[in-house]
């Protein structure tokens, strides 16, 4: 399978490599444009709000007629704001950048994974869904820790020219496959905020945000928290443990999401990733910690196809608005999370305990999945989807 899908798990490793990797060149960054942290800390911000509105808007447009082209042409703007970043003269311009970046990522993440689905048989669809997941979860765990040591030895400018390096040659390995590729069968008629009328999928992107709250907004100070538990030492191995789980998560949930379907897995996840926060914030053991960090990057990131096998398994024509609203959904949780966090960290709540109230949103994520499962429990027909989305609406 890999042999298909591997231009687009390399656009993936592109697309989480950008979405992290400014967050250890900021003060770099910042002194080379002669401007704050804070100031460049806007472009992260920049990023995922033009990801979240580009995604649901403009993936189905850019498919219409050709699947290759949407893609080409995503991966274009994505490189090129990316390009834009690298050569940035001031504040305005980097801005900018991130902005154009920000709107081939959400455009790409959408298409790439609803391509992969369309790509294999039925009862492959969890795998090849997860194979996208591991290449963003890939690129997430590597972006930060490769773009300090890219930047420290060589500069900031040479950080962002990897992304573009690695984007560039996804784009010419998708161009040359570009007749394999099919064509995405969208839904006739309708916004594609359409698919929100139905209560699954409503519903669906709701938890998605909520995963995004807890754990990557969370992620954001899992080093603040281990200092604060006396584990500052321990940081190092806690963001590696946090990574290799991830990597690991998203890789092997494809099989038993096939074999198995998502329906036990959606309240499995949330329920570890829930048990993980609770360990955290409950023990100072290195053990514990370690652990409770492999089983948070798993959990959370192995949620991410297993809520896209549940929520278009049965909606093929709608996959891509409907995995568009979910990944603009997790990474704008992302940014809420890590905004709460610096509140409460503001309002002088320890660090450590930011676990404690990071189980809010993941027991209402848990909540929220588990209703999906309910609702999962019965194949249902074309006809019984569209009776629940008439009764919805």
């Amino acid at each position: 399978m890999i042999r298909k899908l591997w231009p687009l798990v390399v656009a993936a490793v592109s697309l989480g490599i950008d979405a992290y990797v400014l967050a250890g060149v900021l003060p770099q960054i910042a002194d080379s444009l002669t401007t704050t942290v804070a100031m460049i800390g806007l472009g992260i911000t920049a990023f995922t709000a033009a990801y979240a509105v580009a995604g649901p808007l403009l993936s189905g447009r850019l498919t219409r007629g050709s699947t290759a082209r949407a893609l080409l042409i995503a991966l274009g703007v994505f490189n090129l704001g990316n390009l834009v970043t690298t050569l940035s003269p001031g504040i305005e311009v980097f801005l900018a950048s991130r902005v154009i970046a920000g709107a081939g990522a959400g455009v790409l993440t959408a298409v790439a994974t609803a391509t992969a689905a369309a790509m294999v048989a039925d009862h492959e669809r969890g795998r090849a869904m997860s194979l996208v997941t591991f290449g963003l979860s890939t690129g997430t765990v590597a972006g930060v820790p490769a773009g300090m040591l890219i930047g420290q030895s060589a500069g900031w400018r040479w950080t962002m020219a990897l992304v573009v390096l690695i984007g560039v040659v996804s784009m010419a390995a998708l161009a040359v496959r570009a007749k394999s590729l099919p064509r995405l069968e969208a839904a006739s008629g309708g916004s594609a905020f359409t698919v929100l009328r139905t209560g699954r999928t409503a519903v669906g992107v709701a938890a998605a945000f909520l995963l995004g709250v807890a754990s990557l907004g969370l992620y954001t100070y899992l080093l603040p928290m281990a200092e604060d538990r006396g584990l500052e030492w321990l940081g190092f191995a806690l963001v590696w443990a946090w990574g290799i789980g991830g990597v690991t998560g998203s890789a092997l949930i494809g099989k038993p999401l096939d074999r198995f379907g998502p329906r036990p897995l959606l309240t499995a996840l949330p329920a570890l990733l829930a048990l993980s926060f609770a360990a955290a914030w409950l023990s100072a053991s290195p053990i514990v910690w370690l652990i409770a960090a492999a089983v948070w990057g798993a959990a959370g990131w192995a949620s991410v196809p297993t809520l896209q096998q549940a929520l278009t398994a049965d909606r093929p024509t709608q996959a891509m608005p409907i995995i568009a609203f979910q990944m603009a959904a997790m990474y704008l949780g992302s940014a809420v999370g890590a905004a709460l966090g610096g509140a409460l960290l503001t309002a002088g709540i320890g660090a450590a305990d930011l676990a404690a109230w990071a189980l809010v949103p993941a027991v209402l994520a848990l909540a929220f999945t588990g209703w999906i499962a309910t609702r999962a429990a019965t194949r249902r027909t074309p006809e019984s989807a569209q009776a629940e989305a008439c009764s919805v609406a």
